[in-house]
């Protein structure tokens, strides 16, 4: 009996240092990992995150280079840049280099259907005027209502230049005839955001441009604050959606196609580093992980200590989960 005893201790130590040999596996060791992170700091958790679940495996990741859509991809393209989290696909496909797909991949979402994209406007102005869509922006007493700075167009919190939105705004403006009416500032977003906030809470109307994830929707929510609006049906810009909280109809058509957030990665990358690659196929967040954060950072948790904190705070509260992500990638190195 006692030398089962013995036998079974002995058994149990072995797996015990197994399981802790597995857990300190570093199949990354002396390989340095080069990311991206986008323009938009509502897109630095994601990056913030996998780069945290690489440096577990033992990669030496640099800290990420901030660069806008098309040069990150041309970057990943050349292999100058070996991955980034903030792939907005279909949004991002018209920025692509040729045969993209041919050095570079395109991961299964991290958010998938995660971003919702549209025109939010203050719901007293909507209640007030019955605005339904843009179009109702042509009519002198709303052009009038919105115009905060006197030049005679409405103000549209838009988007930076360079942003994959700042396109498909410029289409809307053209293909709906509202140039006239309407004027997109492309100043920084944050920064325009902060100040449209402003005007709202001294009693002005707002009209911008957001996207989900984003705190923007925690600040103003949809259905109290603000309103999603409709573009009208003339033209291709994109298909309805149902079931959107403070839409001022259902369906809504937003005149933006809903795009899943994604892992853009280099092939070349991913085929010589298979643990990292299975860590960043396994990543997934929900749209409420990413917007509670980009709260957080809006109401000034904002620097990279903060951030690193919010990393923290999220895998203590998912530990399971992570512990997963990394012993699959683990075993894809054996």
């Amino acid at each position: 009996m006692k030398l089962m005893h013995r036998t079974l201790a002995a058994l149990f130590a072995v797996l015990i240092a197994t399981s802790a040999m597995a857990m300190d596996m570093k199949p990354g060791k002396g390989v340095t990992v080069r990311p991206a992170r986008a323009t938009w700091n509502t897109g630095f958790f994601q990056e913030a995150l996998a780069r945290r679940g690489l440096e577990g495996l033992g990669y030496d990741v640099e800290k990420p280079k901030d660069l806008q859509n098309p040069i990150a991809y041309k970057s990943i393209y050349l292999g100058d840049i070996d991955y980034w989290c903030n792939g907005n696909f279909p949004l991002h496909n018209p920025q692509l280099p040729k045969n993209f797909d041919k050095r570079a991949v395109i991961l299964d979402p991290i958010i998938k259907a995660g971003g919702m994209q549209g025109y939010l406007v203050s719901k007293k102005e909507v209640d007030e005027f019955g605005i339904k869509s843009l179009d109702d922006f042509k009519r002198p007493e709303v052009v009038k209502a919105f115009d905060l700075n006197g030049d005679g167009k409405a103000d549209l919190t838009a988007c930076p230049p360079g942003w994959g939105c700042e396109k498909v705004i410029a289409n809307h403006m053209e293909t709906y005839g509202l140039d006239k009416y309407i004027k997109p500032n492309k100043a920084s977003y944050e920064a325009g955001m902060a100040s449209a906030i402003g005007a709202y809470k001294s009693g002005k109307p707002v009209f911008f441009y957001t996207w989900t994830p984003n705190w923007t929707v925690y600040k103003l929510k949809p259905g109290e604050d603000v309103m999603w609006i409709n573009v009208p049906e003339k033209g291709d810009v994109g298909s309805t959606v149902s079931g959107v909280t403070g839409a001022v109809t259902d369906p809504l058509r937003p005149g933006f196609i809903v795009y899943d957030i994604t892992v853009v990665a280099n092939k070349k990358f991913m085929e010589k580093n298979p643990a990292a690659a299975a860590f960043l196929k396994s990543f997934k967040l929900t749209i409420d992980d990413v917007s509670a954060q980009n709260t957080r950072m809006n109401e000034g948790e904002k620097s990279d200590k903060d951030i690193a904190k919010h990393v923290d705070e999220w895998i203590a509260a998912h530990q399971d989960t992570w512990n997963g992500w990394l012993e699959a990638a683990r075993k894809a190195a054996e």
